[in-house]
């Protein structure tokens, strides 16, 4: 996945800005962002603090990894399976 050139912090700063008065259109020319980023932004960052979203982004990273080992498990059980399963 692409990451993103702007920080958290930048993002929940077009957000306050958009939610005091400023246009969508005005913030995105500035930033340089198509007006359906922004509103991606707002859809999953609205509402919230700069602390949320770095706790948002750890739990991502906690859920990739148990993902991961989950795969690497169920990967490892189904070898153990197919060698049980063979008569020698």
């Amino acid at each position: 996945m692409q990451k993103s050139k702007f920080t958290e912090s930048q993002i929940i700063k077009a957000l306050k800005e958009n939610e005091q008065g400023r246009k969508v259109r005005e913030i995105s020319r500035e930033l340089g962002i198509d007006t359906s980023t922004f509103y991606y932004w707002r859809k999953k960052y609205g509402g919230m603090e700069i602390t949320h979203i770095k706790c948002l982004k750890e739990l991502e990273e906690e859920n990739r990894k148990l993902k991961q080992t989950y795969a690497d498990a169920s990967l490892y059980i189904r070898m153990l399976k197919d060698v049980l399963s063979k008569k020698f």
